[in-house]
Formats: C-alpha cells, structure tokens, sequence
C-alpha cells in the first residue's frame, strides 16, 4: 500500500465483525418504531414555533443597526445635537398633461389642495407653492404629523385628496411623491409579487414531484414538510430578531431558500426509500437504508449549507446577519423534519404513499432502473476524461469572464419598475424640481465646542458659497442648514444634481469628503465632521462589502475543506469540492453581468437595466450557491462511495454513481430551478437578479459540474480521489453491511461511519 494512500475498501465478501449505525440511522430507526410519536412532535414544534414568534413579534432593524464608518460618525454627532426627528415629507406635483401649463389655474389648483390638507389630522405643516424655473409645474410640500418611521401607514388621507384633486382637474398631472407614500406603493407591491411566489412555487413543485414520483401522496409529502420548515423558521426568525434585528429581506430568504431545501432534502429521502422497495425490501427496512445513506447525506449537506450562511456574520452588518440567522434557522429546521417527521410519515403511510397512481407516471413507482440518457451523457468524462474536463471547465470559464467586469451598486428609486404609478410621477417630479428628488443628496453633519461656534458659523456660510458655485450640486435651491438647541452641532442638506448614484452625486461626496469640508469646516480647531446620506451610504457599503470577501471567502473554504474531509476522509474529495463550486459560482456571476448590466433581456424579464448588480448580491449568491451546491455533491459523491467501499472500481463507482442518482438530482435540480426563476419574475431588481443567479448557478451545477466536470475530474484521479494521511486512514469507515443472496448489488449500502 502506498505511504499516505488508503485502500477505499476490503475486495472480500466477509461480514463486519461489529456493525455501529450512523447517527441518522438510529434517528430514522426511533422514529420508524414511534411514528405517531414523531409526527406528534413535530407538530407541536412548528406550532410551538409560529405561536412563539407571534407572541414576542418582530424587531425589525432600524438604520442605525447597519451604520459603520463615517456614516456611523455622522449618526453620533446628529444624535448629540438632539434634534427632533425629522418630520415625513410629501409632494404634491402640479403638470400639464399636454402643452404649456397654465401657471394661473396650476397655482389655483395648488391652492385649493394646500387647504384641503390643512384639514387633515395627519398634516402637520403645508408651505406656499413653488414653482419650478421653468414654470413649467407648481409644486406643494407637506409635512406630517408623527413619526416618519410608520408615515406609510397613515398616508392615505393625503393620497386620497391628492386623488379628489386629479379627478377634478384631469386636463392637470396632479400627483403626490414623498418617502411614505413610495415606502406605501412598495409594500403593496412585494406583498403582491410574493403572494404570487407562494401561490405559483407550490403548484410548481407540486406538479415536478408528481412527474418524479408518479403519485399524488408521495408528491405532496415534500412539499408538505417543504412548507412546514418554512412556517417553523419564520416563526423561530422572529424571536431571533430580537437578537438580530429583521432586515427586510428576512422573510424572502426564508420562502426561497426554505422552499428549494426543503423540498430538496425529502426528495433524496423518498427517493432512496422508493429505490429500496423496488429491490424487495419492506417499508421499515427501506426507511432505515435512507436514512443511513439519504439521510446522513441531507445531515452533511444542511450543516454545509448552515456553516457556509454563518460566514456572513463576519461582515459585521446587520442585514447579512440577519439574513445569515434566518437561512441557518431554516435549513435547520428543514433537516430536523427530514431525518425525524420524515420516517414517520412513509411508515405511517406504507403502500399508501404510492396512492393514488397519476395515469401514465404511476409506472415509474415500479422502477429503479438505470437511467440510459445520464449513462450516455456520462460516456464522454468515462472514455476522454482529459478532453472533456478541459473543454468543460472551459466553457464555464469563458461564461465566468464577463464577471471581471462586474459593476456594484445599490438600487435607488430610478431602478424600481415603471409599471408602479408612483414612479412615473417621482420621475416627473424629479424632471421639474430635480433638488427634491427623494433620496438624493449629503447630509453633512458638524460638531464643535461653544467657543468655535462663530467660525464654525462662518466657515459653513463659505461652504454653502462654494457649493452654490459648483456645477455637480443642485443650483435650484442652496443647502440647508438646521442648528441644534445648544449651537454646537450642525446638520446641513446639500442637494445634488442628479440621481444618488449619479456621477454628479459621486463627484460632489468626493468633493466634500476629500476639498471643501477640510478647507472649511475642518479648518476650525475641536471641530468634527463626517458626510452621510443615500450617495455616502453607497459608497460606503461597496467598500465594506470589498473589505469583507476575503474572510468570508477564506471561511466558506476553510469550512467546507473540513466538512467534506471529516465526512469522505479524503483531502482530494475536499479540494475538488472547493473547485468545482468555485467554477460553478463563479460562472453565474458571469451570467449575471451578461443578463443585467447590459439590455438584451430587459423585454424578456421586465426590468431596465442600470448597468450594474446589485452590490450586496455577489457576496450573497457565494455564500448561498457554495451551501446549496453542497446538497448535490455531497448526494453523488455520497453514492460513488458507497460503490467504492463495496469493493467496485473506482471508474465503475463513478458510472454507478452518477448514473444511480441522476434522476434523483435533475429532479432536485428542476424544483430548486423553478422556485428560482419565480423570484427572476418579482417587480424589485433586486429579486430578479437573485432569482436569475441562484437558478442559473444551480442549474450548471447540478448539470454540467456534476454530470460532466465531476466525474471527468474523478475518472483522472482515479484511486487518488481517496488519498488521505495516516491519521485519517486510521479513522475510515469499517468494512460494510452486504445482502448475502446478492453480494454485487446496489443495496450493500454502509450502516458504520464511526471509528474501526
């Protein structure tokens, strides 16, 4: 034997002097033997779960939860200066639809809707009407009376006059903008987009299952359990966030994510069971061989995919914690129902779980056979491994190249869809009075000593001089200053010419970061100042998402290096694992830049593309796709060892393998797919560019990667797939478990993974 080398397995047919079944083995076996048990605990924990998290409620993450840096600064010296908070802003915009305005009847109009909202309870202040330079449109500002923070909730008495004065004018645009009123639209629309997620995802899965299994009962069982983790983890992601504040994008990583694993991970289960039967076992012996194979597979799978989403914490903000704590709880939870409720319910159900037949699909319930189509695509990697791993990898490789050209950004206003009416009217806002443009300018905060307070006054009425003289700043109106009670802390507004990410907006914060600010203000001695705002809130994050993919990227492999050697043995099998899911990831980013930064697809997706991706979405999808692709190779490579250890060659093993769990796979496959490309269908960006990405990546891996680059990679490898240092060799797995009446068949499976 060679130094180093460990032999996968004995050549002999004698029996295991001693057999110690797996973990998931003994959890599968317990649950077989007390089944109403189970289901009744299982039950109680997701009910336990949802009541638990409507009673303690949510926390959702406020601003200040995901401040760092210099916005972080400006946040403490804004809180030092005490200022009451700042009021929700509308606007009430005044148009012609066609031709010149006529300013008279536009001003008339203006003030007969002033006095309207002066009525109103939920109206604080109504200044004059303005009329823009080119008056060409009248504009009215309300503020609110309240808190900004639940405005949305009380905007309809305004939106509803606003409504009352177009219906009365309708030779007139007149239409009301403002931050409630958008934040109003917005939550209308996603509660939409994702009811139709829910209601289009579950008939989808429903109808690929059935396709798969042939019967009703046995489809409906995935998505069943698929949609109880779903409710558990929202449940439990509750009482987490009074821990980690809820992001908004909470619940939507929760349906995704809980959806594609959940269904997943009984799908494997199912599957192995239905394999088992077809070779002549009964229900709870073939229960009992899932779970030692299938369900240690889902056990390592979900911790992969659970580490993998703790790496997030390391970015130190509260939207990727939050949506790190959410993702672990239920791909947790999704694990916990396969290897324990699962068991129960295909012994509770027996036969019934083939009932009822769906006509020309129930014969499949009948068949484990080989599958000819994954045996034909596999004969290339077999017969030319060379050849096709590197055409292969290079054809994943040229698809990765787009992404060296990656452009991040956050999406503002301009980037959410025009189907929305409001936005229509926030782009002729913004045409006609482009200082109000929501969102876009810097918030310049300042704090100084009492005796300063004079040059600090002087030096703010310089700046504002120099920016009215500048032409990357709004020339309509100067900045606004506000002082605190005390005079020792300054907020100004400085509107910028231009949307937020524009390169006016750019140009102008870089100006007042790196010129003005220390030429004026930072001229005064004890005084300190820091920028903030939607432009700096951008900038800011790309640089601490850049900060952050090294250790999170050195985590992800790290990790996954040590799950995939502590559950192969195998330092190879663990680098291998790293490439091939480096290759597939990074592939989807390269679709991701051919779909979104340019305008090809723009008809085919219903978005307008601002020639960027989403800027947290790349270390998100990483995260994400490096986890889930762990589902399809740890399943494959699972069953190409089970054959080693049998004793059968390693090429061989590979065909068995791959072939053995193709069907199983592609169905994965097309659901995980599927649930994706549903979300690729959402209004927000944002959603689609996730949805694009994470089905693209899936689909390559679950193809391509493990059809064709994984065993093309194994087959030159050969018995060096299992190569491990001594003291590993020490601790593989015994002999294995064999039916004597048939020694060589698929159904010698491995009861032992613990120590010899």
């Amino acid at each position: 034997m060679t130094p180093g080398v460990v032999n996968p397995a004995p050549t002999g047919h004698r029996r295991p002097h001693t057999v110690r079944t797996s973990f998931t083995s003994r959890v599968g076996r317990w649950s077989a033997n007390h089944p109403w048990l189970a289901i009744a605990a299982w039950l109680c924990f997701v009910l336990a779960s949802v009541v638990g998290g409507s009673l303690v409620g949510t926390v959702q993450a406020t601003t200040q939860d995901s401040l760092h840096g210099e916005l972080a600064r400006a946040d403490r010296i804004e809180q030092a200066g005490e200022f009451p908070e700042a009021p929700a802003a509308e606007s009430v915009l005044i148009t012609a639809r066609t031709g010149e305005l006529d300013l008279e009847r536009a001003q008339a109009v203006a003030v007969e809707l002033s006095a309207r909202m002066r009525g109103l309870p939920e109206v604080a202040r109504v200044a004059d009407p303005v009329t823009s330079l080119d008056r060409d449109a009248v504009l009215v500002e309300v503020e609110m009376t309240g808190s900004a923070n639940d405005a949305d909730t009380r905007v309809g008495p305004l939106l509803e006059a606003t409504t009352r004065a177009q219906q009365a004018y309708p030779d007139l645009w007149v239409e009301q903008v403002g931050s409630a009123s958008l934040a109003k639209a917005l939550t209308e629309t996603l509660a939409a987009d994702f009811v139709k997620a829910e209601l289009i995802s579950v008939p989808v899965a429903l109808v690929i299952l059935l396709f798969s299994f042939g019967a009703l009962i046995a489809a409906g069982v995935p998505v069943v359990l698929a949609l109880s983790a779903v409710a558990g983890a929202m449940g439990l992601a509750q009482i987490a966030s009074h821990v980690f504040p809820a992001g908004e994008l909470v619940s939507s990583i929760i349906l995704l994510i809980g959806m594609a694993v959940g269904v997943d991970y009984s799908l494997f289960y199912l599957r192995r069971e239905r394999e088992e039967r077809a070779r002549g076992r009964d229900h709870r012996s073939a229960v009992e061989v899932a779970a030692a194979t299938s369900g240690h597979a889902v056990m390592v799978s979900g911790f992969a995919v659970m580490v993998a989403m703790a790496s997030l914490f390391l970015v130190g903000d509260n939207t990727f914690s939050s949506m790190a704590t959410g993702s672990i709880l239920v791909v947790g939870v999704a694990v916990i129902g396969s290897l324990t409720v699962l068991p129960a319910i295909l012994v509770t159900l027996g036969r019934w779980v083939d009932r009822p037949r769906v006509p020309f699909l129930g014969r499949r319930i009948q068949r484990a056979e080989r599958s000819r189509f994954w045996a034909a695509v596999l004969r290339p990697a077999l017969r030319a491994p060379l050849v096709t791993f590197v055409l292969s990898a290079g054809v994943l490789v040229v698809v990765a190249v787009p992404a060296l050209q990656m452009n991040l950004k956050r999406p503002t206003v301009t980037d959410l869809p025009r189907s929305i009416p409001i936005l229509r009217s926030y782009d002729r806002l913004a045409e006609a009075f482009p200082s109000n443009d929501l969102g876009t300018g810097h918030v310049v905060a300042i704090r100084t000593e009492a005796a300063a307070r004079p040059l600090v006054e002087r030096e703010i009425s310089e700046l504002s001089s120099r920016i009215m003289r500048d032409s990357r700043f709004a020339q309509d109106r100067p900045p606004t200053v506000r002082k605190s009670a005390d005079g020792t802390v300054f907020l100004a507004t400085v509107h910028v010419a231009g949307t937020s990410d524009s390169s006016e907006a750019t140009q102008s914060l870089r100006r007042l970061r790196t010129e003005l600010l220390p030429q004026t203000v930072g001229t005064v001695p004890d005084t300190e100042w820091a920028v903030a705002g939607r432009t700096a809130s951008d900038a800011d994050f790309r640089d601490q998402m850049a900060a952050a993919l090294p250790p999170v990227v050195a985590f992800v492999f790290g990790m996954t290096f040590l799950i995939m050697l502590v559950t192969f043995r195998s330092v190879v099998v663990a680098l291998t694992s790293i490439l091939l899911n480096t290759i597939s990831v990074a592939a989807s980013y390269g679709l991701l830049v051919l779909v979104f930064q340019h305008t090809w697809a723009e008809d085919l997706l219903g978005f307008t593309s601002n020639g960027a991706v989403v800027s947290w979405l790349p270390l998100m999808l990483f995260v994400i796709l490096f986890g889930l692709s762990m589902d399809y190779h740890v399943f494959v490579v699972s069953r190409i060892r089970e054959a080693v250890q049998r004793g059968v060659p390693t090429r061989q093993a590979i065909e068995q393998g791959i072939v053995s769990s193709a069907s199983t796979v592609s169905s994965a496959a097309i659901i995980m797919v599927a649930v994706f490309c549903i979300f690729a269908t959402l209004s927000i960006v944002e959603f689609k560019q996730l949805g694009v990405g994470l089905a693209a990546a899936i689909l390559i891996d679950a193809t391509v990667i493990r059809a064709v680059v994984l065993p093309s990679l194994m087959r030159l490898l050969g018995e060096a797939n299992w190569w491990a240092p001594r003291f590993l060799a020490s601790r593989r797995p015994a002999h294995v478990t064999r039916h004597d009446s048939d020694p060589d068949s698929d159904t010698q499976v491995i009861l032992m993974t613990g120590d010899r």
